[in-house]
Formats: structure tokens, C-alpha cells, sequence
């Protein structure tokens, strides 16, 4: 009996293999999600240059991802103050760098809604994310919203009909 066992165990392992079966993948249906990502800082040459880019396929790791960057927007850096003391007090003056902020709008499709994995990133409001194509690649941004599921493809249905 434990010979015939091992002969039914080992034929399961390897005819899910050859068949492309996996017993990992609970859910696997995937999960629409669009979410926009804010970077800071950019030069305006890098803006108008990634424009020529988008809609633009993301990338990881040398792969293709199930992901596009489809829009982006500039808006004007934020102003600092610098602050120098003199005689008669401290003065702020006022300081624009000249450089813009990018809001990059990304649809992408997940495996796993738990951990919404799109290459090797995690999407989650709040993190830090590197917005990476294979023309451009932004570090350091950071994830503004999300919507998950339904509420993802209302968004990006919403968007196509203007």
C-alpha cells in the first residue's frame, strides 16, 4: 500500500507540473488596480521628455509587467523659504527650484488582491514606489490613492469616456 501510495503522490507532482498546475495560487483571477504615484523634484526637461512615453508598459526586474502608466500630470514644485538672519530679524525669503512635481496615474492587473503585487513593489497607499518603464524610471515616489476591484475599473472607465 505505501508503494502505491508514493506511485499516486509522485504521478500527482508530476502531471501538475507538466499540466502547469499550481496548488499555491488560491484566487487565479486577477484584480484590476489603478492608483497614482507623486514624485517630487523633477527636472522640466524629464517631464516633457517622458511624455513622448506614455501610455508607457511597466517593467521589473528586466519583465514586462500587467501594467501600464497611462497619463501624467505636472504640477509646480512647492516653494521653500530660506531663512536669513539680520539686523533688524530673521527674514524667510521665498524659494521655487524650478522644478516640477509628477502625478503618474497607473492601471495595472494583480494576482493576489491581499498583498497587490505588481512586479516586486507593493501597492499600498502611503509607500514609497519607483514608477519604472522601459524608456523612463522615477525613484522615490509615493502612492497618493488606490482603488482595488470594481472600483478600479469604474475609474478606468470613467476616464475613457471623456
Amino acid at each position: 500500500l505505501i508503494v502505491i501510495l508514493v506511485i499516486v503522490i509522485a504521478a500527482v507532482v508530476v502531471g501538475m507540473k507538466f499540466l502547469g498546475g499550481s496548488g499555491s495560487a488560491i484566487n487565479p483571477t486577477k484584480t484590476p488596480v489603478r492608483y497614482t504615484v507623486l514624485v517630487e523634484g523633477v527636472e522640466p526637461e524629464v517631464y516633457e521628455n517622458i511624455q513622448k512615453y506614455i501610455p508607457g508598459q511597466l517593467m521589473a526586474s528586466g519583465e514586462m509587467l500587467d501594467g501600464h502608466v497611462v497619463a501624467v500630470e505636472a504640477v509646480e514644485g512647492r516653494t521653500h523659504t530660506a531663512t536669513v538672519d539680520t539686523a533688524d530679524g530673521t527674514l524667510e525669503i521665498p524659494v521655487n527650484s524650478g522644478k516640477l512635481d509628477l502625478i503618474f496615474t497607473i492601471e495595472c492587473n494583480v494576482v493576489n488582491s491581499i498583498t497587490t503585487e505588481i512586479g516586486t513593489q507593493e501597492v499600498r497607499v502611503g509607500k514609497t514606489h519607483t514608477v519604472k518603464t522601459d524608456k523612463f524610471e522615477l525613484i522615490n515616489g509615493i502612492i497618493l490613492d488606490c482603488d482595488w476591484g470594481e472600483d478600479a475599473t469604474a475609474a478606468m472607465n470613467a476616464d475613457g469616456a471623456e
